[in-house]
């Protein structure tokens, strides 16, 4: 089973950009579905995220913001996982 990821973003925004691209790079060796979801201009995403994009999920359950350390995903996702 693919887990999927989901990054919680803005249109322009640089931070996001990088998180998409590390995680674009991680996709296929970890074996995961990348989803992108545009914050811009849905008032209830905008509420709960703010400026702490990107927001990164795991199967729904927050895992990190502003930045994807490569390193922490990979243990966070092993981690994740082992609970399913």
């Amino acid at each position: 089973m693919s887990n999927l990821i989901t990054i919680y973003s803005r249109h322009g925004c640089h931070l996001c950009e990088v998180a998409e691209r590390t995680l674009t790079e991680l996709k296929d060796e970890l074996n995961f579905k990348l989803e992108i979801k545009y914050i811009d201009g849905l008032n209830d995403l905008e509420k709960l995220y703010g400026h702490e994009v990107p927001v990164i999920h795991i199967d729904g359950e927050h895992h990190d913001f502003y930045k994807v350390d490569p390193m922490r995903f990979r243990s966070s996702l092993e981690k994740h996982r082992q609970r399913q």
